[in-house]
């Protein structure tokens, strides 16, 4: 008996792969003329892995790395709120400039 309910089509799958840079594409290309590589393998996005584990790695385990990077992180914030500081008092320039045409 066949149930009528079920549709016995084959479904096809598509895969596509994502738009690659050309960096990606020749770093891909030259990855797949080695005899070890298997030929779905996305060397580009492999070394990408390496380099960021390797850097995460480095400040994760260097006291130095890790100083140098707060002391960054710090001075971004200090012009960021100097920045929004900057932005409050033209704001409020504005404000006056109306009030004062009223």
């Amino acid at each position: 008996m066949k149930n009528p309910y079920i549709d016995n089509q084959e479904i096809q799958v598509q895969v596509t792969t994502p738009p690659q840079n050309g960096v990606d594409k020749a770093i891909n290309e030259a990855a797949k003329e080695l005899p070890f590589v298997p030929e779905n393998f996305n060397a580009a996005g492999f070394i990408k892995g390496l380099l960021i584990g390797g850097v995460a790695a480095y400040v994760l385990t260097n006291p130095k790395a890790q100083e140098r990077l707060f002391k960054a992180i710090i001075k971004g914030g200090e012009l960021v709120n100097a920045g929004i500081e900057e932005l409050k008092e033209r704001f409020e320039d504005v404000k006056a400039e109306l009030e004062a045409q009223k």
